[in-house]
Formats: structure tokens, sequence, C-alpha cells
């Protein structure tokens, strides 16, 4: 599938620990890979530690564009990676996330902690209530995810995830998976703005 042409960044949130299954951090440096054969930079949390060091290392080491935004009292702490092409560091999580935002055009949860979680949450709220449309995947890496897709599905079933507050959320088990779930949310909109300026070019004659 080819990738969308809207396609140039995308937010990864994962662990600033490695996790111990070692399925998690072969995910990391694999969807690293894929970012950089794929000529997509990298937009996170701009430590070295953990998924988050393993996955823009990676995006380094295969050639790829790498931006990290971190606060200033994180970056001792998450050591801060110096390597990356771009490092933005900040005064608060508030700045951070705000940047993350802005920089990305789509959003990658891999396995991680209660970070990771809060980041990611916050990203399918305002889907939820429509102040994006940047697609957003959680990436179940040996069903790591699988209590939260379970608590979602609680949600619905007490209706507090009810009719026209849907989550607009991709699942895949497989980063190899994550570029396509990402392409197939953004092409229709691709071809609407193709169409659009097809229309009000063929207007003005």
């Amino acid at each position: 599938m080819q990738k969308a042409a809207n396609l140039r960044n995308i937010c990864v949130y994962c662990g600033s620990g490695p996790g111990r299954n070692k399925a998690f951090a072969e995910a990391a440096r694999d969807f690293g890979r894929i970012l950089a054969d794929e000529n997509i930079g990298l937009v996170y949390g701009g430590g070295s530690l953990g998924l988050m060091g393993e996955t823009a290392r990676s995006v380094i080491r295969h050639r790829g564009r790498v931006t990290g935004i971190i606060p200033a009292f994180l970056s001792a702490r998450e050591h801060m990676l110096l390597e990356a092409h771009e490092l933005v560091v900040v005064d608060n999580m508030h700045q951070r996330k705000h940047l993350m935002f802005m920089k990305s055009d789509a959003f990658v949860a891999l396995p991680g902690g209660l970070g990771t979680l809060e980041e990611f949450v916050e990203q399918l709220t305002w889907s939820q209530l429509e102040q994006h449309q940047k697609p957003i995947v959680l990436a179940n890496i040996d069903g790591f995810w699988d209590p939260l897709l379970s608590l979602f599905a609680r949600m619905r079933e007490e209706s507090f995830i009810r009719p026209g507050l849907e989550l607009h959320l991709e699942v895949v088990d497989r980063v190899d998976a994550i570029i396509p779930a990402i392409t197939r949310a953004l092409i229709p909109r691709d071809e609407t703005a193709e169409a659009e300026a097809e229309a009000k070019v063929t207007a003005k004659f």
C-alpha cells in the first residue's frame, strides 16, 4: 500500500524502561527501522532509555529522522538522546505534549507505563471529542494492551463509551501493520483534499 502523502512524522509513545518481554524491545527496533525505510520522521519523548531509546536509536541507525521533545526536569532522569536530529528542551509536560501533537501526523503506542498510557489516552480523548482527526494506533505487542482493550469493552457495556463518542482507534499486533493502518485512515482524506483542490481549479475556468 502506498504511503499517504501527508504522513511525514509519527509520534511514538512507549516505555522509558525495556519491560521484561524481549519482544517489546525487538518491536521498538523493528518499528524504528520501518520509519527510516519509509522516510517517516519519529517524534518522541527525547529519552535514550528503554523502548524510547531502542526506537530512536534504530531510526538513527537506519538513517532516519528523529525529533525528541523533553522537559528540562527529565533530561537527566531519562538521559536525553543527544544524537537526535532535533532535540527540543521545554519547561514542562504540557509544552512537551503540545509540541509532540503539533509536529505529528499520527500517534502510535507501543508497550509502556503510566506516561505512555496517559499520553496515548489523551490523544484518544481529543479524537473522541473531535478536536483532531489524526490516526491513532495501539500496537498490542504480545497482547500487552489486552487489559486496556477489555476495559474499553467494559466502558461500552456500561455506556460510558456511547454512540457519538466512539473511539477512533486502530489496533494491530505487529509493527509492520502500523503504517498500513495509518495509511488506510489518511488516504481518504488525501483523496478528499485532492478532489476539493481540483474543484477549485475547475471553478476558475
